[in-house]
């Protein structure tokens, strides 16, 4: 897929994961927007994200990887039809459509693999940013956790869990 920003997104591949390991690495050790541990090894990295999801893929642009995101069934039986993402973006690329791009291009890529509705488990609240794209992109906050992510910064706040139906009215 090419957007009119002339975002790729694409499948990643193997080789792909030396462009993608600083953008894992920085977001992560952040600590800031995902439970991820900090500390983890690039191979812990790259297991987690390149072989852990059922399918994971690159955003780029002019060649250049901007940023990367999973989608992996959210839970087993009967909840198999609920998938789950996650998106990262380069720092240098925030605010320039990269995940809402990521983010349309993923409920598209659900629909084919099956899925009938997306949630996001736990969207950190202070992540105010990405809960606002969220929204805008037809998803509602369904649960609040609260002070349930341990913020670098602001200390103890509340995670929420987002969902989006996906399949058609009559699913």
């Amino acid at each position: 897929m090419t957007d009119q920003a002339g975002i790729i997104i694409r499948l990643a591949r193997e080789a792909d994961f030396a462009a993608l390991w600083p953008i894992l690495r920085d977001v992560i050790r952040a600590g800031d927007t995902y439970a991820i541990e900090p500390g983890l090894t690039r191979e812990a990295v790259r297991s987690l994200w390149m072989e852990m999801p059922r399918a994971t893929y690159v955003a780029e642009r002019g060649g250049e990887v901007l940023g990367t995101y999973y989608l992996k069934t959210n839970q087993a039986g009967g909840g198999a039809h609920v998938c789950n993402a996650g998106y990262m973006v380069a720092e240098a690329a925030r605010g320039q459509g990269i995940a809402r791009a990521m983010c349309v291009h993923s409920q598209d890529e659900a629909r084919e693999l099956g899925y009938l509705a997306m949630q996001f488990n736990f969207v950190v609240e202070t992540n105010r940013g990405a809960i606002a794209l969220w929204q805008s992109l037809g998803f509602e906050t369904v649960g609040h956790l609260p002070r349930a992510f341990r913020h670098p910064e602001a200390g103890l706040v509340d995670a929420r869990v987002m969902y989006k139906w996906l399949g058609d009215a009559a699913d």
